[in-house]
């Protein structure tokens, strides 16, 4: 009994072992794939998705993602949180001045359109009941927008929020206006 004790447990180490070599190198691959490190490249199809990766599953965002990496911030917004981020749709950005997202997508305004997109982000997790009617919050640009109840609808500053999505860092509003700072 103890010689098949040992032997099994001879057999289990040498399956954790050659287990383990073949994670890494699978993480290694991985890694190669999407070009590097940054919680970004995590491969997770299982778990519940980030704020990032939410926008990036939705059809009427492909505008916002766009401006994301563009703006360097797929990787901040990819971290643990917690974030809110009141995600403007794609009609949204088309409401804006012909040109101003093809200037703001530009590489010499990366830091104008990081400040633009920051401006949509807050620390913490605000659900809708918690959005409560002249509550300011204060944006991770430092700036501050303000909250209030019309007819029924949530707006954050002249956005109004059209649904909520929750993310295992935060949630996502969708909201049918860019929020421009003041």
């Amino acid at each position: 009994m103890k010689a098949l004790s040992s032997v099994l447990v001879a057999f289990f180490f040498v399956v954790f072992i050659t287990g383990c070599g073949k994670s890494d190198a699978s993480a290694e691959k991985t890694a190669e794939v999407n070009g590097g490190g940054g919680q970004s490249t995590v491969v997770d199809d299982v778990s519940q998705k980030d704020v990032v990766k939410v926008a990036v599953g939705s059809p009427d965002h492909t505008t916002l993602v766009t401006a994301v990496k563009a703006a360097d911030l797929v990787n901040s917004l990819s971290n643990a949180g917690p974030f809110t981020v009141f995600a403007p749709t794609n009609a949204a950005f088309a409401k804006l001045p012909a040109g101003t997202v093809d200037d703001l997508l530009k590489p010499e305004n990366k830091g104008k359109l990081a400040d633009i997109l920051q401006h949509h982000v807050t620390v913490s997790v605000f659900t809708e009941d918690m959005l409560t009617d002249g509550r300011v919050l204060g944006m991770v640009d430092g700036k501050n927008a303000k909250i209030t109840h019309k007819d029924g609808a949530i707006y954050i500053d002249d956005a109004k929020i059209l649904a909520s999505v929750r993310a295992s860092n935060g949630i996502v509003h969708v909201i049918d206006g860019v929020v421009v700072p003041k």
